[in-house]
């Protein structure tokens, strides 16, 4: 150190890097001999200090805690160097040095203020022993915390401290894509102690390892009122309307009794919440009558209640891979409101009988009571029609004349785009594919749903009523060559699909593009969707003669509905693409033989695939220059179900 006049250069670090420094702002722990006199330059200290003379210069802890026990009662302050030789039995440099760097440290016994050390208080001293002691405690639970995060072990949250918890929270939204909440600086240390970034994606592995997330949890399902499910309260209204079921309810009496009707309701063979069955009957002019019987919910649930303010909150059933999540409780949607074989149950029932060449000659619809005959799968359906047994001649019958109607709705400009499609279903945690073929039986059920939607809209256009009917503008499709041109089946399919607008549904009637209708409402599954609820209490409005809604009233019923319909699209929407990815982490070594569709996105090489063995179509990576019927192999790229990630690539 050299010193001139009033500054000081002084070498600062271990590299001796010289800086100049005011006097006044040097504090000396002893006298520089002549410093006080003349400039001079000081080269070492006349004593030798490292860390290890220093820690041998302290005195023992006790002698510290002797002092300040002498010097506590009267809070009198010393300087340094008194207080040095007080400690010490000496004040030379060393010493000085040594007791000033403890009193800059971690102790808790004394107080250094310009040059004066001056004991704490008992207060003092108590209080900074408990900070200290939380402090420590603190330190722990973050250790252990970092140490449970690193382990990836299963956690009990009730063993966590409140802030560890309150992380834990913000863990648990930021994997359910809620990211607004910034994580803290404390969060983000224990997400590197377990080497984990902090992204969704890593997190959600982490929670799943800790046992935390659900590894096929949806986010969109989240909070929503089909992850809640439904309270005790409307679990025992539903018990009780299950109870009331058999007594009489307004209007059972002037319903039409079709119970001893021979009718089938055909189905998945797993289906519990059965919405409609069929009949086919000759009438007594020998015309053949088609009978479209549709379960009556409102029998049981009055407007405005609380099963209906609950049931128009969902707006839908959903229908995920593991399984339904109903929009009424399952003991009255799989109960009393479904039509149960052998039982009688509440209907509205449509009739309709046909031209020569499909048209509807003749249509009603009432109230009634059916029991129907028997309870079918599609595979069973499918064999009495191929079949046609002299003593089950019905859904043979059946089959030929909804074809009839089927082909005159071709004439109409109806469009007939049916093809296998793939579904990932789950068992567990095992994603298992199914692929569902347009059968006879299939065919023939979609072919009577439409029809008995066509009456109704028919109906409704008669009577000036407001009704959700549904619509679609028409598209102008490609040139029948270019059409000709490509393959048939999935290929042309895309072709046709990617020139048709959205359905959409309004109180007016009008027409309906792909299904060859001039007027259609959805009409048939009031278990699963509340707007064909509301479809049946215009109806009843009508044939009671009491005020049905008004087109405005409807309308705003339906824009109440949209939220949760369109809530319900992305929610399955995300299961499947979850289920997806799950099924192809599975089969990730697998190869498959593809049909190059459109591109998506060519600027990315996006394009559409469809595997025919899985019945899907796929996004993935293609080659430039594909067109549509290109053959094309898909593998999987990279897939991870909680990143939600999957990248395919074709190649030719």
């Amino acid at each position: 150190m050299t010193v001139q006049s009033t500054k000081a250069s002084v070498a600062i670090g271990g590299s001796g890097r010289q800086q100049i420094i005011p006097l006044r702002q040097l504090q000396l722990l002893c006298p520089l001999p002549g410093l006080a006199t003349v400039p001079q330059r000081v080269s070492q200290p006349p004593w030798g200090i490292n860390e290890a003379s220093l820690a041998a210069a302290l005195p023992p802890r006790r002698d510290f805690g002797a002092a300040w026990l002498l010097l506590q009662d009267d809070g009198a302050a010393l300087p340094l160097d008194q207080w040095v030789e007080l400690v010490c039995s000496q004040r030379d440099g060393l010493a000085v040095a040594a007791c000033w760097l403890w009193c800059q440290g971690p102790q808790t016994l004394f107080r250094l203020r310009q040059g004066l050390v001056q004991p704490r208080s008992r207060d003092d001293l108590r209080r900074l022993r408990r900070e200290r002691r939380h402090q420590m405690l603190h330190v722990q639970a973050e250790q252990r915390w970092h140490q449970l995060l690193r382990a990836r072990a299963k956690l009990d949250p009730q063993f966590l401290d409140p802030e560890q918890q309150q992380q834990l929270e913000v863990l648990l939204a930021w994997a359910a894509g809620d990211c607004d909440t910034p994580l803290p600086l404390p969060l983000r240390q224990a997400l590197q102690a377990a080497d984990c970034s902090p992204d969704t994606g890593s997190i959600r592995h982490l929670l799943v390892d800790l046992g935390q997330w659900e590894a096929h949890h949806l986010p969109s399902l989240r909070a929503t009122t089909w992850e809640q499910g439904f309270s005790a309260a409307l679990l025992a209204e539903a018990d009780r309307l299950v109870a009331a079921a058999e007594q009489e309810q307004p209007g059972d009496a002037t319903r039409l009794d079709l119970t001893a009707q021979r009718s089938v309701t055909i189905d998945d063979a797993d289906t519990c919440d059965i919405d409609d069955g069929l009949a086919l009957e000759t009438t007594p002019s020998g015309q053949q009558r088609i009978w479209i019987h549709v379960a009556d919910p409102g029998r049981l649930i009055p407007v405005d209640s609380p099963l209906d303010l609950e049931a128009r909150r969902r707006g839908t059933s959903l229908y995920l891979a593991r399984g339904i999540l109903p929009m009424f409780p399952e003991a009255l949607a799989t109960g009393p409101m479904s039509l149960r074989a052998g039982q009688r149950s509440a209907a509205w029932s449509v009739w309709v009988e046909l031209d020569g060449a499909g048209a509807i000659a003749a249509s009603g619809l009432q109230r009634s009571w059916v029991s129907p005959t028997y309870r079918l799968s599609y595979a069973d359906a499918d064999e009495l029609i191929d079949l046609a047994p002299p003593q089950e001649r019905d859904l043979a019958d059946l089959h030929v004349l909804l074809e009839r109607r089927r082909q005159w709705r071709v004439q109409q400009g109806a469009l007939l785009l049916d093809q296998p499609e793939g579904r990932i279903r789950a068992d567990g945690d095992q994603a298992l594919l199914e692929i569902t073929e347009p059968s006879p039986s299939r065919l023939l059920v979609a072919e009577a749903m439409i029809l008995a939607g066509a009456a109704v809209a028919t109906f409704g256009r008669e009577q000036g009523l407001a009704l959700p009917y549904r619509s679609q503008l028409p598209a102008t499709l490609p040139p029948e060559s270019e059409l000709t041109a490509l393959p048939e089946g999935p290929v042309r399919h895309a072709a046709i699909k990617r020139c048709l607008s959205r359905g959409h549904t309004g109180t007016e009637p009008s027409g309906h593009f792909s299904l060859g209708l001039p007027a259609y409402v959805q009409a048939t599954s009031p278990i699963r969707r509340y707007a064909d609820l509301v479809v049946q209490r215009q109806l009843l409005a009508v044939q009671q003669h009491t005020p049905p809604l008004a087109a405005e009233a409807l309308q705003d019923l339906l824009t109440q509905l949209d939220g949760a319909i369109r809530q319900g699209i992305q929610i399955s929407r995300e299961d499947q693409r979850h289920w997806q990815q799950v099924w192809f982490h599975d089969h990730r070594q697998e190869h498959w033989a593809g049909l190059f569709l459109r591109w998506l996105r060519p600027q990315d090489r996006l394009g559409l695939v469809h595997v025919d063995a899985l019945g899907l179509d796929l996004a993935a990576e293609c080659p430039a220059g594909s067109q549509p019927g290109d053959g094309l192999l898909l593998r999987v790229q990279l897939v991870d179900p909680l990143r939600d990630q999957l990248r395919l690539l074709a190649t030719g």
